[in-house]
């Protein structure tokens, strides 16, 4: 058989081959199409016949021999180990990353660290007093409450806008305005998102980005102003809506560091915690069909939020 060509692994979709513990074995027949995200790894034993693929989006690393042609790739091998990366991953060098990284981190000047959505009420009352009770609280918010509701707001206006849907994104930025519980919780989010807008016109213009600042006279809520800069600069909607509610639980942790207090190391043991909560608050944001199928059960923390407006002393504007 021939040598096997070479495929290049650009930094738009590197994969790496690597061990994995499962094995398949038998034939596999058909054609695939369409869009598949995410990552398979696996052990395969046997052959693969018509698989018709773009390269530039499923790239294979294989211990193997593959002879390829136009139409068809023919794979047969006693023992191979592949990854494929359905979804062009991102690698340091990406511009989609640098820009995501740069938007969400705490140096971005939103003023995210000025709030802490009802963090500082809930040591106040006695609800977050360690590590452990802060863990639980935040499940709950990243979960049940404004996690869960600004997961949905981010993926509807991040489709509204790779779709150029604009009426619907209006909707969307719409209800994202009115869905705040508390006037500190609307706040919170009206302000942080119009300095995002701001700021990330002006560093990284887009005539998108123009276009959702003319159509919200600039003022719009913080998941809808982040997915609308993603859509726009090319962010696939599942890094960038993981990567905005880390942000989000990261922000609030920092809070808890600051209010309860914690220690650094507790805080960021919090935030490893928190990472199942988050990984299911963008599952669910991604498997929702409409935003009417979405609420919150979170009463304790509007309480809170509400209580903070005429709390003593404060150190937070939530």
């Amino acid at each position: 058989m021939p040598k096997p060509p070479v495929m290049p692994l650009t930094p738009k979709n590197m994969c790496t081959a690597q061990a994995a513990g499962t094995i398949i074995t038998g034939t596999i027949t058909g054609t695939i199409t369409g869009t598949i995200t995410g990552t398979i790894t696996g052990t395969i034993t046997g052959t693969i016949t018509r698989m018709t693929m773009d390269t530039s989006m499923v790239p294979i690393a294989a211990t193997t021999t593959m002879a390829m042609n136009t139409m068809d790739t023919i794979i047969n091998t006693s023992i191979m180990t592949m990854v494929m990366c359905m979804a062009p991953a991102a690698s340091m060098t990406d511009p989609a990353l640098f820009r995501l990284m740069t938007w969400l981190s705490p140096a971005y000047p939103v003023g995210a660290f000025s709030y802490s959505h009802g963090i500082e009420t809930a040591v106040e009352e006695g609800f977050v007093t360690d590590r452990a009770t802060l863990i639980v609280w935040l499940e709950s918010v990243i979960e049940h409450g404004t996690g869960l509701v600004d997961g949905a707001l981010f993926a509807a206006a991040w489709r509204a806008v790779d779709g150029a849907d604009w009426p619907t994104f209006d909707a969307v930025a719409e209800r994202a305005a009115a869905w705040r519980g508390t006037a500190e919780m609307a706040l919170e989010s009206r302000q942080q998102g119009g300095s995002f807008l701001s700021i990330t016109r002006v560093a990284w213009p887009h005539p998108t980005l123009d276009a959702g600042h003319e159509r919200t006279g600039g003022e719009m809520a913080l998941p809808v102003a982040v997915a609308l800069a993603a859509a726009a600069h090319g962010i696939a909607l599942e890094s960038a809506l993981a990567g905005y509610l880390h942000a989000f639980a990261a922000n609030l942790v920092s809070a808890a560091v600051r209010t309860v207090p914690l220690g650094q190391t507790d805080g960021q043991r919090s935030l490893a915690a928190l990472e199942p909560a988050v990984r299911r608050a963008v599952e669910a944001a991604l498997g929702a069909t409409s935003l009417d199928e979405i609420g919150t059960a979170t009463p304790l923390l509007d309480w809170c939020s509400l209580r903070h407006e005429t709390q003593y002393t404060r150190l937070f504007r939530s």
